[in-house]
């Protein structure tokens, strides 16, 4: 999997959003906000490829949380960014 490069994450009145750097600027028609632990998983893996395992991986470095909720965090995470077609 990787994030698809059009996207970029920029901090707007405190919160990270997720735009679309578009041929004429950025398209805030749909805005996506990352939490602190969706933010830390897209600056691990932004600009290469990853798998599941490399996500679960950043989550237990970061958080004292057992393998079993990582994955399932991860999980979560990666179907969060299909279903906004952020990742290919």
């Amino acid at each position: 999997m990787k994030i698809k490069q059009q996207y970029q994450v920029r901090n707007i009145a405190g919160e990270n959003v997720v735009i679309l750097q578009g041929r004429y600027g950025a398209d805030l028609t749909r805005i996506i906000t990352l939490n602190e632990s969706a933010l830390l998983l897209w600056n691990g893996v932004v600009g290469s490829d990853f798998s599941i395992q490399d996500l679960v991986a950043i989550l237990q470095q970061n958080y004292d949380v057992d393998a079993a909720t990582a994955q399932r965090d991860s999980e979560l995470w990666v179907e969060k960014m299909k279903e906004c077609k952020l990742i290919e």
